[in-house]
């Protein structure tokens, strides 16, 4: 598997051989023109179309933007209206959705919710004041048309002065590309849930748990993971087996290079717009100061690494000290293959990529159990029972939020074929780096770590709660909000003026990006004043964790996790009225 990351994608195509670095301060005053990898303007021309590329060494048949993998970036400013023309030339419906820009539920982009979807050879027109500034993305929201290349880059310049400085700005888009056509992986998926994870227990392994924990621990654990019909390498639902990861639609092996001079800050914009891929980012050699999350500015961070969920947007600025080529390195979180760039003084030097860490393994903490006696990273003092006294728990850093108590909207609760698994003791982990990522000796973003620049401490408080499970059932392949697939759920009612408190609780052993269309996300991270305002928020497994919505966009809006071969039965549909 590690041969292909390197072998997979030698030979690329004419429609990925005109991506280049996407240099946003050098282009942004060039004119709005089609087959361009950057489009500036108040006027927009997108074509949709049948594209073919050879990403792997085989000949395959993408759904692209303008011809692109990734599709053009697209540079707006805020405060101006702005016209996108996207015209169809599938022989599918398609459609485009405007990731996490707020607008009218009229041009949001979803077939059946906001609109009938874009007719194979018709053109609809999106129209909108653009109301914010920062990084985003944009996909089709028409069956799977985003893993075969319906995407790209949101670039939104400010009003006002930024609070810091930089001399270049490029956008890194991450993504996972397939020579199988996504409907042959979504039946693999259903057939057999890790058809494509080959990183399974074995008679092996279970001997080197016995030398390391003795056998009444090991066969403890092993049993425990049965009874729950869970796999402690189950990570990714598709790996590298099948993937190819890509970095501004380049492969590992032909390379996004991004120029600097030595001394000079860049502004590195990561948007992740995988179907199913969350990666580990870290630049070899270089610190990152974080600046913005899903668009929004956050008081600076210093980090060796960051995780980024699938729709997720991070903005960083680095400083190369030394005149050589750094390694913009991207692991997969199963570890199974990874995209990789070059921040180079040259197009001529390439960086190397650095060793990929070891495969993580999920532990008890992913499981949701009461860690009153474990360690932080998940390790087991006393592994043999599934509950803990509660006289043993150590306090919660965020006990304050566990505390907060608003009226509950009780919602429908299946337990049934959809639920298979469930948290025993779920808590805020947002100080949790994740799997594979803990005590790794790197300094590692958490949601912890963010703040709002801009003071909240004056924002409305919630009028109300709903709590949602996320709930699954790996052996099935089903996925479901509350046991309760999207077809047989009611709309969820917010109304027009309230403030909403929504709790995530993860029944599954997996992370679930979450992402409600139209209006912003407030993560609670622990302190009030400095809420983080994301549009996407990554539930880990066994965990929970809280946001506040200002109901403030009638009609009918999209909520769901933005794994797309998840999207199916973990969806809700949002009514405001």
């Amino acid at each position: 598997m590690l041969r292909r990351t390197f072998v997979k994608g030698i030979a690329a195509s004419a429609a990925l051989m005109g991506v280049t670095a996407t240099d946003v301060m050098a282009k942004t005053k060039s004119k709005p023109i089609r087959n361009s990898n950057i489009l500036t303007g108040k006027e927009f021309f997108l074509d949709i179309d049948y594209t073919p590329v050879n990403i792997t060494g085989k000949n395959a048949v993408a759904t692209t933007v303008n011809g692109q993998i990734a599709g053009p970036t697209l540079i707006w400013q805020e405060g101006e209206t702005v016209t996108l023309h996207v015209t169809n030339h599938l022989k599918k419906s398609s459609s485009i959705h405007w990731h996490g820009i707020i607008l009218p539920t009229g041009m949001d982009g979803v077939p059946g919710l906001s609109f009938d979807g874009i007719a194979p050879g018709e053109t609809f027109t999106y129209k909108f004041k653009v109301q914010q500034h920062g990084t985003y993305w944009y996909h089709s929201h028409s069956g799977f048309q985003e893993q075969t290349g319906v995407y790209g880059a949101i670039v939104i310049k400010p009003k006002k002065k930024e609070p810091f400085k930089y001399d270049k700005d490029y956008v890194v888009q991450l993504s996972d590309w397939s020579d199988e056509k996504p409907t042959t992986i979504y039946k693999k998926l259903k057939q057999m849930s890790d058809y494509y994870n080959f990183s399974q227990r074995t008679v092996g392994t279970f001997f080197n748990e016995v030398k390391e924990k003795g056998l009444s621990s090991a066969f403890s654990d092993r049993k425990m993971w049965n009874e729950m019909r869970m796999n402690d390498g189950d990570l990714s639902d598709v790996t590298g087996y099948s993937y190819t990861f890509l970095m501004n639609g380049k492969n590992p092996a032909t390379q996004f290079k991004a120029l600097f001079k030595k001394g000079e800050k860049i502004r590195l914009r990561f948007v992740n717009a995988a179907a199913m891929t969350f990666f580990d980012v870290r630049i070899s050699g270089l610190k990152m100061t974080v600046v913005a999350a899903d668009g929004n500015h956050v008081k600076p961070v210093s980090i060796d690494e960051f995780r980024i969920g699938v729709a997720e947007t991070f903005d960083v600025i680095v400083q190369p000290v030394s005149n050589k080529a750094y390694a913009i390195f991207a692991q997969s979180i199963d570890r199974s293959g990874y995209a990789m760039g070059s921040l180079t003084p040259k197009v001529s030097m390439l960086a190397k990529a650095p060793s990929m860490d070891t495969r993580p393994v999920l532990t008890h903490t992913d499981m949701g159990m009461d860690m009153g006696n474990m360690d932080h990273g998940g390790g087991m003092k006393c592994s043999s029972a599934m509950k803990m006294p509660k006289s043993s728990m150590k306090k919660s850093k965020f006990a304050d939020m566990e505390s907060q108590r608003y009226p509950i909207t009780k919602l429908p609760m299946k337990r049934g074929p959809h639920t298979t698994m469930m948290a025993m003791s779920p808590k805020y982990r947002l100080d949790d780096p994740g799997v594979g990522l803990r005590n790794n000796g790197r300094k590692v973003l958490t949601y912890a770590d963010l703040k709002n620049r801009y003071s909240t401490r004056k924002d409305k408080k919630p009028d109300r709660e709903i709590i949602l499970h996320l709930t699954g059932n790996m052996e099935r392949y089903m996925w479901s909000i509350n046991g309760i697939k999207y077809a047989d759920a009611k709309p969820l009612e917010f109304y027009y003026g309230e403030r909403i408190r929504i709790t995530f609780i993860n029944d599954t052993m997996m992370n679930h990006p979450m992402h409600l269309h139209g209006m912003w996300s407030d993560l609670e991270t622990g302190d009030d004043n400095h809420l983080v305002r994301k549009h996407t928020i990554v539930v880990q497994p066994g965990a929970k964790i809280s946001y506040r919505v200002t109901v403030d966009a009638k009609g009918a809006w999209a909520f769901h996790c933005h794994m797309l071969y998840h999207m199916a039965g973990m969806f809700r549909k949002v009514v405001v009225a």
